[in-house]
């Protein structure tokens, strides 16, 4: 089983970092409180002229589109401008991943309006160049910075950076110019570093920052543990787990929710230790069932059935009805789950309780009945399911028909799985990272081979050259190995299915 991504505790690290959209207030970056979506929106009041403003930049959808045409006009025709409404759009176009415009706007501040930058907004502008420009970009800037801005919020945005990047060896000789400013001084400033060790797979390296905080006597706060703790379950390390579940249990200024035992519980699967995740995700069951957020409930069903326990996913289950609206994820992760134990028959039990629901038809619920359905040769019934969709007014998508081809190639329907292989390469995007596994396209060259239609097999080959499965040089040396009586494929696809 895949370590679960811990895409919550991550998030908290992040935001308490400044890593994410939002600024936080444990972070350097703004002594405001933290920053949320509706803080954000109530801040650009209607009728007010910042939000005419933002009501003029915001359909501009292309992150390639300039700005600054529309910024110029607005000064032009004599509008007036405030500093700190500026700073809120850009929030918000961070807050919507527009990093490009949040950038565009940021720059435009100082160079046409000659606001003056405080530290707060000389680090949101590095980590935005970080994220349109790259982090060379981003470390040139960082070095242009005045040395009396460059306060620690600055420095902790170019680590983050360098987290990002994977940039181990130019994170620490930041860090090492924070201690030589005397700048390193607070938790915030150690976990820093700490999740670029985490995120550049430095876990050894993690314990002597550790040292350094308790020499310096510096406390650790949950975030702090977090790091640590995903660090031993990324490891598969059981008592680095048990050691940092342990301190987090004992220290009373750590306030535990259910990520953390979330977080060991998967860190503990992925060792083998299926006793102490069961432990572990009884306490993260206890502490979801007083979370309203559907992605607890989502993260303790998975983690049960990565456990082989189909009563605890199904108990779960029960729960996360009763006490949430449950969405398309949601049926996404218990289906998924229950399909793991071959529980088929709940599964379709629960996928006619979804079909029976007011929501968006979204053809992944559809795919993992199908993907189950092929694996056991159940064919009629997966075309029902695609039948089904279509009637919805929902249309098949690339894994789909994938599915569908290598289930009508595992089951000696050739004709019908190169007809399928071939839609999902005409909806598969150029460039995409996934690519049909060999074995399967073998066979459908295999079939063109076969019945000699040598022209079907230029088709298909030219279909795969434009979808960038393989090179355009490849062409030629594919249909000679058809017109030639073989198979055999001379490239291997670069990400298996």
């Amino acid at each position: 089983m895949k370590l679960v991504r811990l895409r919550t505790t991550l998030y908290n690290i992040r935001a308490q970092l400044g890593l994410g959209n939002v600024l936080d207030s444990s972070s350097s970056y703004s002594t405001a409180t933290r920053t949320t979506t509706r803080e954000v929106t109530n801040s650009l009041r209607k009728g007010s002229s910042m939000y005419k403003l933002y009501r003029m930049l915001s359909p501009m959808g292309d992150p390639n589109d300039s700005m600054v045409p529309l910024l110029d006009q607005w000064v032009e025709e004599g509008r007036p401008l405030d500093m700190e409404q500026l700073r809120v759009i850009i929030k918000r176009f961070r807050l919507y991943k527009r990093f490009s415009h949040a950038l565009q706007i940021s720059m435009w501040m100082t160079k046409k309006s000659n606001f003056v930058l405080t530290p707060a907004d000389v680090a949101i502008r590095l980590d935005l160049i970080a994220k349109v420009q790259g982090i060379e970009q981003a470390a040139n800037y960082f070095n242009c910075v005045p040395e009396k801005l460059k306060l620690p919020g600055v420095y902790i945005a170019l680590l983050n950076a360098y987290a990002y990047a994977k940039s181990a060896e130019k994170a620490e000789i930041i860090m090492q110019q924070m201690r030589d400013r005397g700048l390193v001084k607070k938790t915030i400033d150690y976990n820093s570093m700490m999740n670029v060790y985490y995120q550049t797979g430095n876990y050894k390296k993690l314990d002597s920052l550790m040292h350094e905080m308790e020499e310096k006597g510096i406390d650790r706060d949950k975030y702090t543990f977090s790091i640590l703790l995903s660090a031993y379950a990324a490891a598969s390390d059981g008592e680095g787990i048990d050691k940092i579940v342990a301190m987090m249990e004992a220290d009373r200024g750590v306030v535990l929710d259910w990520t953390v035992y979330a977080t060991a519980a998967s860190g503990y699967v992925k060792a083998g230790l299926s006793d102490k995740a069961l432990a572990v995700l009884r306490k993260s069951e206890v502490l979801t069932m007083h979370n309203k957020f559907s992605r607890a409930y989502d993260f303790v069903i998975t983690q049960y059935a990565a456990c082989g326990n189909k009563g605890d996913v199904l108990r779960v289950w029960k729960h996360y009805k009763q006490n949430l609206k449950v969405y398309n994820r949601g049926y996404i992760c218990v289906i998924s789950s229950l399909l793991k134990f071959d529980g088929m028959e709940s599964a379709e039990k629960i996928f006619e309780e979804w079909e029976s629901c007011n929501l968006s038809h979204d053809i992944r619920i559809p795919n993992h009945l199908i993907d189950a359905y092929c694996r056991r040769g159940l064919l009629h019934k997966a075309e029902t399911l695609i039948y089904k969709a279509q009637l919805r007014g929902t249309e098949p998508n690339v894994r789909t028909w994938y599915l569908m081809a290598t289930g009508y190639l595992q089951n000696n329907q050739s004709e019908k799985g190169v007809e399928a292989m071939k839609k999902a390469l005409v909806l598969l995007e150029a460039g995409t990272r996934w690519k049909p596994s060999k074995e399967c396209l073998a066979a459908c060259l295999g079939y063109y081979k076969k019945e000699r239609d040598i022209e079907g097999a230029d088709y298909f080959i030219k279909l795969l050259t434009g979808k960038e499965i393989i090179s355009a040089d490849l062409q030629d040396r594919l249909l000679n190995n058809i017109r030639n009586g073989a198979i055999a494929l001379p490239f291997e696809p670069a990400v298996r299915s």
